[in-house]
């Protein structure tokens, strides 16, 4: 192969890399990070589930409680009636749900989110996979020795 044959597909090798790969591997990072938080979300609803399920109301008594209005300002709420809440169920809806009902939503929407989750990671992995490919092959165009398995070093601490 002639120099500028190489360097022509080296830098075709380069473009995929970068502008394809990375910026796929890092919008797949990015929806499984929303992910993580949608769930992060779910969590913190089922704890302010399960806290007013063992405060054990009267039935009538109103719910006196704080609420988080964003970085961290609080400011205190009173729920009339405690025993319903209304859930986000996507695409802007809400549905008024009792507790019981929306800690079943919770499951089965915390279920399916972890599989999509669960499928972003293998996609991350398929990337990363996909980018150290490219890499080797770049290294093997450009004749350039890469590094060697590491040898296991002791920990000097210890």
């Amino acid at each position: 192969m002639s120099p500028k044959h190489i360097s022509d597909k080296v830098a075709q090798y380069e473009t995929f890399l970068n502008e394809t790969l990375r910026t796929d591997l890092n919008s797949t990072l990015v929806l499984r990070d929303k992910i993580y938080q949608e769930q992060a979300e779910f969590l913190a609803l089922r704890n302010s589930i399960n806290a007013i399920k063992l405060a054990e109301l009267v039935p009538g008594e109103p719910l006196k409680t704080k609420v988080d209005l964003g970085c961290n300002f609080y400011c205190q709420a009173r729920v009339p009636d405690p025993t319903m809440i209304c859930v986000s169920v996507g695409l802007g809806f809400f549905v008024q749900l009792t507790l019981d009902e929306a800690l079943e939503f919770l499951n089965k929407k915390d279920t399916e989110l972890g599989k999509e989750a669960d499928k972003l990671t293998a996609d991350c992995a398929k990337l990363k996979a996909n980018i150290k490919l490219v890499i080797g092959g770049l290294q093997e165009l450009q004749h350039i020795r890469g590094e060697g398995p590491r040898k296991p070093q002791r920990d000097i601490c210890s």
